[in-house]
């Protein structure tokens, strides 16, 4: 986030302070077992200084070493329940490897009042369509790098929400149109767009009709859109 280091408490607290409407976020597992919250699967590029730099991957280190990493203004990775308990709005929970299902599984079992105001996302067809069998009670949406990927698929955008059991789907800008955009609303699904990095990225957004997108600058989105439909 722009105001504050990424995936930490700060960022989501600064994030409602601003006033978005939900919470994107990465969730990976440690060695050990410790669900967090961290987008790459290293620490390298999030690290403050060269102490936390060059430990490896996240998936084969305990939870005592990464939680021992500064990564930015005296921040540390949080754990997925720290997120939770600083939080209070929806949260688009992006699994960004299969390896935490089992591990959510277990964790949304003992707090189903963050599993009712979560949205699991991801990449992978076969994660979400997991997730979809294991826990049915939680929304789901499917991420695409590009329309033109879900496009070209012999049952279209709709065959691939209904294989990973999604209600929404978010996709990259190359090849969306309106018309894609109403195709998915006629059949009954959202469609966010990403990433908004730009003030025409957000009016794309709204000329497309989109029903959300995701930015790394909340505040500075916000005012655009206050500007734009004025």
């Amino acid at each position: 986030m722009a105001e504050a280091p990424e995936n930490t408490v700060a960022s989501f607290r600064r994030a409602e302070e601003i006033g978005i409407d939900e919470v994107e976020t990465d969730v990976r597992i440690s060695a050990d077992g410790q669900l967090l919250m961290l987008h790459d699967a290293t620490l390298d590029r999030v690290a403050a200084d060269d102490a936390g730099k060059g430990l490896g991957p996240i998936a084969e280190l305990p939870w005592s070493v990464i939680n021992s990493v500064d990564i930015g203004d005296g921040e540390r990775v949080p754990t997925l329940l720290q997120m939770y308990e600083s939080t209070a709005s929806t949260i688009q929970l992006e699994i960004k490897a299969p390896a935490v299902i089992d591990s959510l599984v277990d964790f949304f079992a003992d707090h189903r009042d963050h599993a009712e105001r979560t949205f699991l996302t991801g990449f992978s067809i076969e994660a979400i369509s997991t997730v979809a069998e294991r826990m049915p009670q939680i929304r789901r949406g499917i991420i695409t790098s590009t329309w033109s990927e879900v496009a070209d698929r012999p049952d279209g955008p709709e065959g691939l929400i209904k294989e990973t059991g999604s209600t929404r789907l978010h996709s990259g800008w190359d090849g969306l149109t309106a018309g894609a955009v109403d195709q998915l609303h006629e059949a009954g699904y959202q469609i966010h767009g990403w990433p908004t990095r730009t003030r025409e990225d957000l009016r794309r957004c709204l000329e497309l009709g989109l029903d959300g997108t995701t930015s790394d600058d909340p505040r500075t989105l916000k005012q655009w859109l206050a500007e734009l439909v004025d």
